[in-house]
């Protein structure tokens, strides 16, 4: 066992009283390592990575939204996985950006050890730095299993974060528009 993560499977499947030399357990360590390394590659990555050149010029002033993105991340309390959708949206002020980038920038910063409220304000900040738009919103809903599988077992309660800047702030309105459609069938 070379890899850490590897090493801490090993000491978490004995710490709990199980064989590590168990059938079904020998190569647990490995598998937990190599799950963690995906789970959490978020770390590896920053936003011009996900960005590149993927910035447009634009003449629209209309909203743009891309809703109920699905998300995964765990829980920097705990170590456990928190999971939902999250929803963006932005009024260009010159500048969009690519369709495809907005999921992908959701996931760098899900990827890593979190919570819900920084996960939604590191979202939303990094689009605002990318695009300056004249205005965004950020809407997060999720389930975490550290309170459902712990204590709580309310699987109906979702957490819901949200980010909002420039006319989403300014405009209730215009929030509620968005938060509507974001919410609308929203699971966490």
């Amino acid at each position: 066992m070379k890899d850490p993560l590897e090493k801490v499977g090993h000491i978490i499947i004995k710490a709990i009283g199980e064989d590590p030399k168990r059938e079904g357990l020998v190569k647990t360590p490995e598998r937990f390592a190599g799950a963690l390394r995906t789970i959490l590659s978020g770390y590896e990555r920053d936003t011009s990575d996900v960005i590149g050149d993927a910035l447009f010029s634009t003449e629209s002033t209309d909203p743009i939204m891309v809703l109920r993105m699905k998300f995964f991340s765990v829980c920097e309390h705990h170590l456990l996985p928190f999971f939902g959708e999250c929803s963006i949206a932005y009024i260009p002020n010159g500048k969009i950006l690519g369709l495809s980038k907005i999921p992908k920038l959701v996931d760098l910063f899900a990827q890593r050890l979190q919570v819900q409220e920084d996960l939604t304000h590191q979202i939303g900040t990094a689009l605002q730095e990318a695009i300056k738009p004249k205005g965004i919103a950020v809407l997060m809903s999720a389930t975490h299993l550290c309170a459902v599988m712990r204590n709580l077992q309310d699987y109906d309660s979702p957490m819901i974060t949200s980010f909002r800047r420039g006319l989403y702030k300014d405009s209730p309105e215009l929030y509620d528009e968005f938060s509507k459609a974001a919410l609308q069938n929203a699971r966490g």
